[in-house]
């Protein structure tokens, strides 16, 4: 059935948005979710939408093997390679492997590689891997690539190795002093003190349960500092038992007044940045060397992150020796003050919680976030996928099976409807509740989708926001969300200038991910940005892990 949305009541709505958007208005002057809500309507007036009828599709539950789902290890190349004679590999977390200041590790390997140690007669040197820690410890308990050595942000990943029955040695328990911490704009720092008194971990999760505190933290699933204050809240809700109903209770009470986790720190820095958050989880390290964060008061908390060192696989005495030499090289003096330059090593008095969550458990905190980080309102979210000529080939195939497989992370309860678009726009599958059905038909409308024509890009986002609030006019408390899938290139219909006081208007949050090769992601960062949302970059190799991440936070 096809739909022009031009009944006289929308004329009428675009005589009025019109009116809205006009002289008559400053230029600077937002528009309320009411107009916003006319004026995408009158938009939509422009908009040929058609509707198909999807089928189901029961014959694929996704990829099985976790490790077929991660990216290829060589996307995460060498920041330093060694050339001696005894070679050993260490995978590093990104704040200390990392590029610029963040790069205290690659600095340290590159002076000892030059230093001429040796093991016996042999030269010894390291190669150091930056990988975050999150996605480093999927890796290795996967088995998809077992480095020698490896080096996380914090013990919480080593214990989840444990759980997952992979062996290894922990050879130093200190690299370089670091540790989380809560950051709070210095008004909110003052307005907390003014009602609360210190800040205390405790303390910060009443204020944001009283709606005193908008805080911000990343996702646990791949963040050190988000697994850190989860398993945090966990033990401060109910130190007994961290994953008793009561501790879940007060979890989910906690996610309603918090907005969705960052994808990344970066984009929840700019959330900071821009005034969108009272507060955030940070690293020290992070916070020391970012200058535009200098308005913003640090407490640490939780579980110290002090850069331990572990041996794994198949590892020789050799490369144990070597991997000592370095380890003794980063805990000279010298190497020590380095860190410090580099921000490490600044909050020794800080003692740390002690760790009390096994692997398993720290595993299971997971899963019990992902189960409650919506605060029990449903999530609903619309799919907007770009079917034009540009994504022919691989770029459509890499969208096809990257959503098929990702969709198996979708919660119970959410509800899910997609549209694409090309020359018009079309809608594939309404909104529906992700019940087993609405999964087979989400299936079947993916597998169905085929490129060629032009790019109507923001016509279709329009489509997809009209779905949301059609939605929740049955369901007011839901959390709404658009994720577009394309590849950057707009060349029909309205354009990003003309729906952005729309899409402000609303606030729903609209994600991009980005495929192919030649993937614009200027224009889709820039309409993320719009209302806070991540943009990612879905290369060849990674699609599927990527879409699986932000699956895992947002759905």
């Amino acid at each position: 059935m096809r739909r022009t949305h031009k009944w006289m009541a929308l004329l009428c709505a675009a005589v009025l948005a019109a009116a809205l958007l006009s002289a008559c208005a400053p230029k600077d002057t937002a528009l309320t979710p009411a107009q916003a809500k006319e004026s995408l309507a009158a938009l939509l007036t422009k908009v040929n939408v058609s509707e198909l009828a999807p089928r189901m599709d029961i014959g694929d539950a996704g990829i099985a093997n976790p490790a077929d789902e991660l990216p290829d290890i060589a996307n995460y190349p060498l920041s330093v390679t060694g050339a001696g004679a005894v070679n050993v590999e260490i995978i590093a977390s990104t704040e200390k492997a990392g590029s610029g200041l963040d790069g205290w590790l690659n600095l340290i390997a590159e002076r000892f590689n030059k230093a001429g140690f040796t093991v016996g007669d042999r030269r010894a040197s390291v190669s150091i891997r930056p990988i975050a820690s999150g996605l480093a410890t999927e890796f290795i308990t996967s088995g998809k690539y077992v480095p020698p050595a490896f080096s996380p942000t914090n013990e919480l990943w080593a214990e989840m190795l444990t759980a997952s029955g992979v062996p290894f040695e922990q050879v130093e328990t200190r690299l370089a002093g670091n540790t989380a911490g809560i950051l709070m704009s210095k008004k909110a720092y003052a307005d907390y003190t003014a009602k609360y008194g210190a800040v205390t971990l405790s303390g910060v999760l009443g204020a944001v349960l009283d709606g005193n505190l908008l805080l911000g933290y990343t996702n646990p699933y791949a963040s050190s500092t988000g697994l850190n204050i989860l398993t945090a809240m966990l033990q401060a809700f109910d130190p007994a038992d961290p994953l008793s109903p009561e501790a879940v209770e007060k979890l989910q009470a906690f996610q309603q007044q918090v907005p969705p986790v960052a994808y990344t720190t970066a984009q929840m820095r700019e959330s900071a940045k821009r005034g969108v958050l009272d507060a955030m989880i940070m690293e020290y390290q992070a916070y020391s060397v970012e200058p535009t964060l200098s308005d913003f008061v640090f407490t640490p908390f939780g579980v110290r992150h002090d850069n331990p060192v572990y041996t794994l696989g198949k590892i020789t005495a050799e490369q144990k020796a070597a991997l000592q030499l370095f380890i003794d090289y980063c805990k000279t003096p010298e190497a020590q003050a380095d860190a410090v330059r580099y921000g490490f090593n600044k909050l020794d008095d800080f003692a740390g919680d002690p760790l009390n969550l096994s692997g398993a458990q720290l595993y299971a905190a997971q899963k019990v976030w992902k189960e409650n980080k919506d605060g029990g309102q449903p999530v609903v979210a619309v799919f907007v996928a770009d079917t034009s000529g540009s994504m022919d080939g691989t770029p459509i195939k890499e969208l096809k099976s990257s959503l098929v497989n990702a969709a198996q992370y979708i919660g119970e309860g959410n509800y899910i409807g997609l549209v694409s678009y090309a020359d018009d726009v079309y809608v594939n599958l309404p909104v529906g509740e992700f019940s087993g059905k609405q999964k087979a038909y989400f299936t079947g409308a993916v597998k169905d989708l085929y490129a060629g024509g032009g790019t109507a890009t923001y016509d279709a986002v329009l489509e997809g926001l009209r779905l949301l609030l059609e939605a929740k006019e049955t369901m007011p408390t839901a959390k709404l969300m658009l994720f577009v899938l394309s590849d950057g290139v707009q060349n029909r219909g309205y354009s990003l200038e003309q729906i952005t006081p729309v899409a402000q208007g609303l606030g729903i949050p609209i994600h991009t991910i980005g495929y192919g090769s030649g993937a614009d992601m200027t224009g889709l960062a820039a309409l993320s940005s719009v209302n806070e949302a991540s943009s990612t970059k879905a290369d060849e190799s990674n699609v599927v892990y990527n879409l699986r991440n932000i699956f895992n936070s947002q759905i």
